[in-house]
């Protein structure tokens, strides 16, 4: 790719694509638990389950860097999890991966949720008294109907994790490959002159946009599920 190709230079290219690659990536680790947890929170009730409301809630409330160092205690080389059992996650990609999903999983439940809720219960009882099995149920009634918000929850913790700064710093560091669109802005506006200036300002509305589209995208997908209730 050219220098300066639509006024982003090649490292702030690799930077979005990073970005890019990195939230995707987050968003396949965290749908099955997603999907899970999202699930059971609108179907069942259980001694706790405002506990587990508030913790699944909680990392949109925490401080990001909070979020990256509690990731960097658990999972970090002196943790146990980390050092003891030999996981090379922290200050590596996978750790980005790691901090954008936890971030961003709030945002996804929310929607899962509200999506198995607008799901009539009784057509997932239907389908077991017809002889289906609980997860064949699932899969073949309740999850193809809350599908539009499942899809919307994904997008939208995409879009959270394009903009994640706090925590990807604090458990993934600023190195080459850990470098996404938000610590390559944090770059550019720390190095002097009006170069980097304008190069920062350029990167910005490329992050401003992506946000947008991925947002129009997440409330296209709302309103789809909306009708389908409605129908």
């Amino acid at each position: 790719m050219s220098d300066n190709f639509l006024g982003l230079a090649p490292a702030d290219w690799q930077a979005l694509w990073l970005s890019v690659r990195i939230s995707a990536a987050a968003m396949v680790l965290s749908l099955p638990a997603g999907i899970g947890v999202g699930w059971l929170l609108a179907r069942k009730t259980f001694p706790g389950k405002a506990a587990v409301e508030t913790l699944v809630a909680l990392p949109l409330v925490l401080p990001p860097v909070v979020t990256g160092l509690v990731l960097l205690y658990l999972l970090g080389p002196r943790s146990t999890l980390g050092g003891g059992l030999g996981l090379e996650i922290a200050f590596t990609w996978k750790a980005a991966v790691v901090a954008v999903a936890v971030v961003g999983f709030p945002l996804l439940v929310r929607s899962v949720r509200t999506a198995f809720e607008g799901v009539d219960p009784r057509l997932y009882q239907a389908a077991r008294s017809l002889g289906a099995a609980p997860f064949d149920a699932f899969w073949s009634v309740s999850l193809p109907l809350a599908r539009h918000g499942v899809i919307a929850g994904l997008v939208l913790a995409f879009a959270r994790g394009l903009g994640e700064f706090g925590a990807t710093m604090m458990f993934a560091s600023v190195r080459p490959e850990t470098t996404t669109l938000a610590i390559q802005i944090y770059v550019l506006h720390n190095q002097p002159g009006d170069i980097s200036e304008a190069r920062m300002w350029r990167v910005v509305i490329a992050s401003i946009v992506l946000a947008f589209a991925s947002l129009v995208l997440s409330e296209y997908f709302v309103r789809r599920g909306r009708q389908h209730e409605l129908a």
